[in-house]
């Protein structure tokens, strides 16, 4: 477990780029936190970590943004969904057989569509702009 106190968005995505340097392509990143804690800011961060030059945004609306560079990262929104059986009529089977790192915010709402092996990322406000980023095991401010 890891455990690390961001004072701002881009402290945030810094996180998220030290993160994903080490990350291996096929990992499932499952995010925790509510709304506005940073879990998009951490995908940024992740994706400049693992390489990838190109702008990226919350795909509430849209399901699934997929960033294709020197490693692929598939980001998921699972906001609007009820359950994992919906993720699965999207084709969560096929995104996993590609070898791309995903990256699942509002992994609650789906939480039986993992297989054990994902990485749980949570981001919890603790005041003003302040977050505690925990990797791997749940924490609290």
């Amino acid at each position: 477990m890891a455990v690390f106190r961001s004072k701002s968005e881009s402290e945030t995505e810094a996180i998220g780029e030290a993160f994903a340097r080490g990350l291996p392509d096929g990992a499932v990143v499952a995010m925790y936190g509510e709304l506005g804690a940073g879990k998009t800011a951490f995908v940024r961060g992740m994706a400049r970590g693992m390489g990838i030059d190109c702008r990226v945004s919350s795909p509430t609306f849209t399901i699934v943004n997929e960033y294709p560079g020197k490693r692929e990262l598939i980001h998921f929104d699972m906001y609007r969904l009820s359950s994992a059986d919906e993720l699965f009529d999207i084709g969560w089977e096929d995104y996993l057989a590609r070898g791309a790192v995903c990256a699942v915010e509002w992994s609650e709402n789906v939480s039986d569509a993992f297989f054990g092996d994902e990485i749980p990322v949570r981001i919890e406000k603790c005041g003003e702009g302040e977050r505690i980023i925990t990797i791997g095991e749940k924490t609290s401010c």
